[in-house]
């Protein structure tokens, strides 16, 4: 048995529908409103367009990225270092790494990774509760 095949888990097919779509659809929604509401208000406002581009160019290249280990991994080739993926998601491309573990079911069952992936979201959260309700005040004490 190859490790590539020793890493599969026979119970669970890897292709297929997402389960649960749209419950998974909902949180997402739910999840990008703040960090999309707040980088809106600053391209309107004529502060910066900066962060509503990087949410989007590096959640293609996150999705990408994932697309690319998730074809390495199951040819049992080179992977795509975690802490790559993890830098890519704090630039702002969790959402479509959020999109790509569940389109490609990857990196989903790794507790570890899930756990950095996770506070990444909320760091990201956090930052635009702040910037959008609190003055700005948590990251000025920093």
């Amino acid at each position: 048995m190859s490790d590539a095949t020793a890493r599969n888990n026979p119970g669970r097919k890897s292709g297929g529908a997402i389960q649960n779509l749209r419950l998974k659809l909902l949180v997402f929604v739910a999840l990008c409103a703040v960090p999309l509401f707040g980088s809106v208000s600053l391209w309107l406002r004529g502060v910066s367009v900066i962060p509503l581009a990087a949410y989007g160019v590096v959640s293609v290249l996150a999705f990408f990225l994932y697309w690319g280990d998730k074809y390495k991994a199951r040819a049992d080739s080179w992977r795509t270092p975690e802490n790559v993926l993890h830098a890519v998601e704090l630039a702002g491309g969790w959402p479509g790494a959020l999109l790509a573990q569940q389109v490609f079911r990857h990196k989903t069952r790794k507790v570890s990774f899930q756990l950095v992936f996770w506070l990444i979201v909320l760091m990201h959260q956090v930052f635009w509760i702040d910037q959008l309700f609190l003055g700005a005040q948590l990251f000025a004490l920093f």
